[in-house]
């Protein structure tokens, strides 16, 4: 079973720019699809972006592509977004997850982190 710990959260300007991580440990970081979803107050929880388990495959949403960068680094059991020009509605929980397949719905996921805020004020 994976554990996944996220951090780098926290309260920036519009503009501004947050890199987050999910460090990984209890399982082989290398053998699970991750990804990235956020919830945001009186909101669904929203895909943001997944990376295969070689991290040779991304997908993004379309509210966050050109902004958001997803990462991995294998050795260090640990996924990465970058988040440049970051905007008041990308204010929410950001949550990672690891996975069977790179998928853009929860169901794609088993093993989800609690979730670092993400605050962006205007």
């Amino acid at each position: 079973q994976v554990q996944l710990v996220e951090s780098g959260g926290g309260l920036v300007q519009a503009g501004d720019s947050l890199r987050l991580s999910c460090a990984a440990s209890g399982g082989t970081f290398s053998r699970y699809d991750m990804g990235w979803f956020r919830r945001a107050p009186g909101k669904e929880r929203e895909f943001v972006a997944a990376i295969s388990r070689s991290g040779d495959v991304t997908h993004y949403a379309d509210s966050v592509k050109g902004r958001f960068t997803i990462s991995r680094d294998n050795a260090k059991n640990t996924l990465y977004i970058q988040m440049n020009s970051l905007k008041p509605e990308d204010t929410a929980v950001y949550v990672c997850a690891a996975g069977r397949y790179t998928g853009q719905t929860p169901r794609a996921y088993d093993y989800w982190g609690q979730g670092t805020q993400v605050t962006v004020s205007s």
